[in-house]
C-alpha cells in the first residue's frame, strides 16, 4: 500500500508541475503581447499633445469672385450678365387677326468657362410693351412655376422648350379669372423682352399685330 500511495503522489506531482509550466508559458506570451501593443513609456495609441497646425493650413481658402466659375472646391459658379446673353424670340414678325404670337427665349454662355443657371419657368419673365405702355407680363397669372438648373458650357445655347401663346390681351394680377380687354391691332408694333434668373435680354424682339 505504501508503494502504491507513493506512486500516486509522484504522478500527482508531475501533473502539477506540467500545469505550472503551461501557466508560466501562457503568462510569458501575454507579457510579450502587452509589450508589443503598449510600448514602455506610452499611455495610449494616440499622442497626448496635439500637433501644431502650420499657418498655411490654418489659413481659410478665399471665396471665388463672381467672375470665376470654379471655386476652391471645384464647384461651377452661377452665371451672370457678364457670362451669358438672353434673347427674346417670336415665331413670326407679323400676325394676322386670328394668329397668336408664340413667345420663347434662348440663353447662351458667351463666356470662356462653364456656369450654372436656373432656367425654369420660375425664373422666366416675358414682357410685352408698346411705346411706354406695358401690355402683358407672363408672371401676372403664372401657374405652377418650376425650377430647372442647368450647366452651360462655353458657347452652349439652350432655348425654352414650349413657347407661350400670347392671347393678345392686356394682363394684370386682378384679371386672372375674368375677361381681359384685347390690345390694339391693325398694324400696331409691339416689343417682347425677356429675363432669366434676373438677367435681361439685351434687345427686345419687335413684331406686328397686322390684323
Amino acid at each position: 500500500m505504501a508503494t502504491g500511495e507513493q506512486s500516486a503522489k509522484d504522478k500527482r506531482s508531475v501533473y502539477i508541475r506540467r500545469r505550472l509550466w503551461v501557466l508560466a508559458g501562457l503568462l510569458a506570451v501575454i507579457a510579450i503581447v502587452v509589450l508589443v501593443i503598449w510600448k514602455p513609456g506610452s499611455t495610449s495609441g494616440f499622442p497626448t499633445t496635439p500637433k501644431a497646425t502650420s499657418s498655411a493650413a490654418a489659413t481659410p481658402k478665399t471665396t471665388p469672385t463672381p467672375e470665376s466659375t470654379e471655386g476652391a472646391t471645384g464647384e461651377v459658379a452661377e452665371c451672370t450678365d457678364k457670362s451669358v446673353t438672353v434673347e427674346a424670340l417670336t415665331d413670326k414678325g407679323s400676325y394676322g387677326a386670328n394668329e397668336l404670337p408664340q413667345l420663347s427665349l434662348q440663353i447662351t454662355n458667351s463666356g470662356e468657362k462653364p456656369c450654372s443657371i436656373n432656367v425654369g419657368t420660375s425664373q422666366q419673365v416675358f414682357t410685352i410693351t408698346s411705346g411706354t405702355d406695358v401690355y402683358w407680363t407672363s408672371t401676372d397669372c403664372q401657374v405652377e412655376p418650376a425650377d430647372a438648373v442647368v450647366q452651360l458650357e462655353p458657347g452652349q445655347t439652350v432655348a425654352s422648350s414650349t413657347p407661350i401663346a400670347w392671347d393678345r390681351t392686356r394682363s394684370s394680377t386682378t384679371t386672372c379669372e375674368g375677361e381681359r380687354p384685347a390690345v390694339p391691332a391693325g398694324g400696331v408694333s409691339y416689343h417682347l423682352s425677356t429675363s432669366v434668373a434676373g438677367i435681361e435680354s439685351a434687345k427686345t424682339k419687335q413684331f406686328l399685330l397686322a390684323g
